[in-house]
């Protein structure tokens, strides 16, 4: 019997140890049965943080943005929303301090509904300097160069439909207020502009009786402002256009109060469940109407696309309607008239 040379031994020990400790590396690296899932997926597309800020976040209008938003990075499935505001929409300091505020947490895009045109413009520049691009929705920035697309309603063709419907209801003769929204929103700026020169170059009989007075960000503030044009011009207003949303619901219980509801043509511009009920009453004549849920899912949708090197529209119209008592019921209308909003 031949004895075993111990340093061959021991030799022999080393090598299959070596080789043990070898394949146990193999499958530590490539998981259980050697499968490459994890490096898949790390090498796969990383999920893209993007935040998205509206203008408020009390008013119907966002709510449904919001929801658009959401269903654009459900639909991804690698992108999640951080969705932020201010509650109130003449916060523009507050507005600010959001984009800041992301720019620091070095998201990957930001969405962004600027309160003001041009107070916004040297924070985006910012946020585009910092390598964290910026897709405007709902309203325009001063400087469309350092932005990577504009996502929005045609606002000037907004007031233009809701000139021209104005016109026909009164048959081309009567006097009206504008009531304008708040100093700086370029979104309403374009549908106040487009309501005056219709009026002006296809109604020239209409007569303008106030223009200049601005309704604040509120329900609130836009009915006392009401209630002060139509105690001063009760005995001769024929009709009235309000912009937006808030300024819209004040101006209805302000003509509410003035026993002028179904007395005055009124057109408004965005739907809430109030208006909605007094357009099926009567005491609103049309509502100009956007799709906010569209608008939230393509802002998300372009920014996503962009970040990934793709190629995107510089400029994206998410559509403009003219909702009226006549068509109200009709699917479209209906849709529009009541989107789906987040959280319902």
């Amino acid at each position: 019997m031949r004895l075993e040379n111990p340093r061959e031994s021991r030799s022999v020990w080393f090598r299959a140890r070596g080789l043990m400790l070898a394949a146990l590396a193999v499958l530590a690296a490539g998981g259980c049965g050697g499968s490459s899932k994890p490096e898949q997926a790390a090498d796969g597309p990383k999920k893209l943080r993007i935040a998205v800020i509206p203008k408020g976040t009390t008013h119907e209008f966002w709510k449904s943005v919001h929801y658009g938003a959401q269903r654009a990075a459900d639909e991804l499935g690698n992108v999640e929303i951080i969705w932020k505001g201010s509650q109130l929409e003449n916060d523009t300091q507050g507005q600010i301090s959001v984009v800041e505020d992301f720019i620091v947490q070095k998201v990957d895009g930001i969405c962004l509904a600027p309160l003001d045109s041009e107070s916004l413009v040297p924070y985006v520049k910012h946020a585009k300097e910092k390598g964290i691009p910026t897709v405007i929705f709902d309203s325009g920035l001063a400087d469309e160069s350092i932005i990577v697309s504009y996502v929005a309603t045609d606002n000037r063709e907004g007031g233009v439909l809701a000139g021209k419907e104005l016109g026909q209801q009164l048959e081309g003769k009567g006097n009206v207020i504008l009531l304008r929204y708040n100093a700086g929103s370029e979104s309403t700026y374009q549908r106040e502009e487009g309501f005056l020169e219709t009026l002006q170059k296809d109604y020239p009989e209409i007569k303008i009786l106030s223009s200049g007075e601005y309704s604040g960000t509120t329900p609130e503030t836009s009915l006392d402002k009401c209630l002060q044009l139509f105690s001063r011009f009760k005995s001769e207003v024929d009709g009235c256009f309000a912009v937006c949303e808030p300024n819209a619901t004040g101006m209805l219980r302000a003509l509410e109060e003035s026993n002028l509801a179904l007395k005055v043509k009124f057109i408004a511009f965005d739907p809430s469940p109030d208006l909605v009920a007094a357009m099926a009453a009567g005491s609103v004549h049309g509502i100009v109407l956007q799709d906010p849920v569209e608008m939230g899912y393509q802002a998300v949708k372009t920014m996503a696309a962009h970040l990934r090197g793709e190629q995107v529209e510089k400029r994206i119209n998410t559509g403009v309607y003219m909702a009226t008592p006549e068509n109200m019921e009709t699917p479209q209308m209906r849709k529009l008239l009541a989107p789906p909003k987040f959280g319902d």
